[in-house]
C-alpha cells in the first residue's frame, strides 16, 4: 500500500466521486487515478466504490471506513512533515485565515504586518466571508484558522480562544435627530429604518434579540457584510447605521456622528478557532501571540504543546478580555 493510493482515494471522494476532476486536481491522468484505486482495492481485498459501468456511484460501507482512516493517515503524514520542519527550524510555510470584512479591514492589518516582519517567508492567505461561509471553509480544510464574532459553541470541533470584545455604535449624519441624543433608547431607535450587518436581521441575532426583549420590531432597511457599505448608505440617508465601534475611522468619518450603543446591545466577543487536530507550528503560535497578547504565555505554550482541551478552557475562564474600540471614538462621538 502506498501513500499515493490513499491520496488518490481521498482526492476522488473530495471531487464528488468524479475521477476526471480528481485527476485534474492531482495533475495526473484519469487512467492513472483509476489504476491506483484498483490496485488499492486489490491489495485490501475490498470493493471501495459502488460502480455503474465506469462511473462511481457511492462508497461501499467498507469504503467509508477505509476513507476515514485514509484521511487520518494523510493528516498524520502532514503533521510529521510539519513537526520535522519545526525541528529543523524552518521559517517558511503558510497561514490560511478566514474572517469577516470588519476583522480583515480594521483589526488584522497591524497584526499581519508585525507577523510578516517576524516571518517574511510565511505566506499569509486571508479569506473573507459570512459566518456560514467561514464555517464551510474550515470544515472543508480550505483554511486552518477562523476569526469570528458571536457564539463559538456552534463550532464544537474547534479549539476556540477569546481574542477581544467590542460594542456597537449608532451612526447617523450630523443633521439626524439622533445625532443630538446623549443616550437614545431602543424605542427611539426603532422609529427609524436601520442599516446593519448581514444576518443581523435574523431573530436569533443579538441585535434583534435586544428589540424583541422590549416588545419592539425594528425595520431593517438594508444589510451588508461590509462596514464601509453601511456607512455609504447612512450618508445617502437610507437609514440609521448600527455597526462595530472599531469601524468608525478618524478623519474619514468626521461627517458622521457615532452614538454609543453599548447600553442597548449585548457586548460581543471575537474569537479565534482552529481544528483540534491542527499541529501548531512555531509561526502559528507567534501569530496567536500577536493577535492575543493578553493571553498568558504559559497557557499558549501548553496550547502549542497540545495539552488537553478541557484544561485550556478552564484556564481561559478567568481571562479578562480587552475591549477593542479600534479607530472608533472617531467620527464625532455624541455626548
Amino acid at each position: 500500500m502506498k501513500l499515493q493510493q490513499l491520496r488518490f482515494l481521498v482526492a476522488v471522494i473530495n471531487s464528488g466521486l468524479n475521477i476526471t476532476a480528481a485527476a485534474e486536481a492531482l495533475f495526473t491522468s484519469q487512467p492513472g487515478v483509476s489504476k491506483q484505486i484498483r490496485l488499492l482495492e486489490d491489495e485490501l481485498g475490498l470493493k471501495l466504490f459502488v460502480r455503474r459501468g465506469k462511473r462511481l456511484e457511492s462508497l461501499t460501507p467498507a469504503g467509508e471506513q477505509i476513507a476515514a482512516r485514509a484521511e487520518r493517515v494523510l493528516r498524520e503524514v502532514e503533521h510529521m512533515k510539519a513537526m520535522a520542519g519545526d525541528l529543523r527550524g524552518e521559517q517558511a510555510g503558510e497561514i490560511r485565515l478566514a474572517t469577516t470584512q470588519t476583522q480583515a479591514r480594521y483589526v488584522l492589518p497591524q497584526v499581519i504586518d508585525a507577523f510578516r516582519r517576524q516571518f517574511p517567508d510565511v505566506d499569509f492567505h486571508l479569506h473573507q466571508g459570512t459566518s456560514e461561509q467561514i464555517g464551510r471553509m474550515i470544515a472543508e480544510r480550505q483554511v486552518e484558522f477562523a476569526l469570528l464574532s458571536g457564539r463559538s459553541d456552534a463550532f464544537t470541533t474547534l479549539v476556540t480562544l477569546p481574542i477581544y470584545q467590542w460594542d456597537r455604535v449608532i451612526l447617523v449624519p450630523e443633521d439626524h435627530p439622533l445625532a443630538a441624543a446623549e443616550s437614545p433608547d431602543l424605542e427611539a431607535l426603532a422609529r427609524y429604518p436601520l442599516v446593519t450587518y448581514l444576518f443581523s436581521d435574523r431573530p436569533e441575532s443579538s441585535l434583534m434579540s435586544a428589540f424583541t426583549e422590549h416588545g419592539l420590531t425594528p425595520r431593517i432597511a438594508f444589510t451588508a457584510r461590509d462596514a464601509d457599505i453601511i456607512k455609504t448608505y447612512v450618508r445617502m440617508g437610507l437609514g440609521v447605521g448600527v455597526l462595530a465601534s472599531m469601524a468608525v475611522e478618524p478623519d474619514a468619518d468626521d461627517d458622521l456622528v457615532a452614538v454609543d450603543a453599548s447600553d442597548l446591545f449585548a457586548r460581543l466577543t471575537t474569537w479565534l478557532g482552529f481544528p483540534e487536530d491542527l499541529l501548531l507550528k512555531r509561526y502559528h503560535c507567534n501569530f496567536i501571540r500577536l493577535l492575543a497578547p493578553h493571553l498568558d504565555d504559559g497557557l499558549l505554550d501548553d496550547l502549542c504543546r497540545r495539552q488537553p482541551q478541557a484544561d485550556i478552557h478552564r484556564r481561559l475562564a478567568g481571562v479578562e478580555l480587552p475591549l477593542l474600540t479600534g479607530p472608533a471614538g472617531s467620527g464625532r462621538q455624541s455626548g
